[in-house]
């Protein structure tokens, strides 16, 4: 049974440093792994077809990417990568392109070099003869060390809500893309004003432990920063409600899977904050962003 040490969790849901970020997905991160079955992290795209959060996750890693123009021949440099799902994906769907998944959490870098050593596993499997690459760098987001001018693509899917200061993140992504490179997060993001009453937020209030960056801060500091917004994308309703829906429609499967591996009020305290993402999302109070721009 995993203990959550309250310490910890008081950190990162109030202080959110580097560390706590650390904690928070060493932590947590297993019970989005033991529900969904898989090693993604992002909250997915679900449209009529999707039947399941792992289709769901690569849906939105497949958009993603398009709206990233990924293409082959590339260089990417992909930051909080987590277990480097996406990263495997990529590298399957394109050839020659090399990826470099940057991440401050050394323990995720190692599962995800575990990863990419099994041969039998279809999921990550690269294709024969594609001569994609994928290479592991433990940094932080606000010192990226790479040359100037040295990459085609910065990616951030699902990961540049914890990013602190976001200024550093963006000037570092813009010194090193190239002249014609492109930047693409993926983000949960405020439509309100940046201090919503926690009577909005509810339980999210503690358990969003991440930056409630409003998206006209966000759209700002970019252009603040020198890049072109080319495309932005609110794509909220396909996120939240269909993964509550999900959740509540097999609440009893999911909480006996993970009941194995935590106390039972961590089943309950994530099932009151997928309610109340549900009811926010439909309310306009959050959303989630795709935006891509240009250096």
């Amino acid at each position: 049974m995993k203990k959550i040490n309250p310490l910890e969790v008081f950190f990162w849901t109030f202080r959110r440093n580097e560390k706590d970020v650390i904690n928070l997905y060493d932590s947590l991160s297993d019970v989005m792994r033991t529900a969904t079955g898989g090693d993604m992290l992002n909250f997915g795209f679900w449209d009529e077809k999707t039947t399941s959060p792992i289709e769901a996750q690569k849906n939105l890693c497949e958009i993603f990417s398009k709206m990233a123009e990924l293409a082959s021949k590339q260089t990417v440099v992909d930051i909080g990568s987590g277990f480097g799902s996406p990263a495997f994906q990529w590298c399957f769907n394109y050839d020659q392109i090399k990826i470099t998944c940057a991440n401050i959490n050394f323990h995720q870098l190692r599962d995800s070099i575990k990863e990419i050593t099994k041969t039998n596993d279809s999921d990550h499997k690269i294709k024969n003869n594609n001569q994609s690459s994928l290479n592991f760098i433990n940094t932080t987001s606000t010192m990226l060390p790479f040359e100037n001018a040295s990459v085609d693509r910065v990616l951030a899917l699902d990961s540049v809500q914890h990013f602190k200061p976001l200024k550093n993140f963006l000037s570092e992504s813009k010194r090193i893309l190239k002249e014609d490179g492109i930047l693409a997060l993926a983000m949960p993001i405020m439509l309100e004003k940046p201090l919503v009453p926690i009577t909005k937020l509810g339980i999210l209030s503690v358990t969003w432990s991440s930056e409630h960056y409003n998206i006209d801060f966000i759209t700002s500091l970019l252009k603040q920063e020198g890049f072109h917004i080319s495309e932005l994308r609110k794509i909220g309703s396909n996120v939240y409600e269909p993964l509550a829906d999900y959740y509540l429609k097999n609440r009893e499967s999911l909480k006996t899977r993970i009941l194995r591996e935590y106390p039972g009020y961590v089943e309950k305290i994530l099932r009151k904050s997928l309610v109340k993402l549900n009811q926010v999302s439909q309310r306009g109070i959050i959303d989630y962003l795709l935006i891509v721009c240009k250096k």
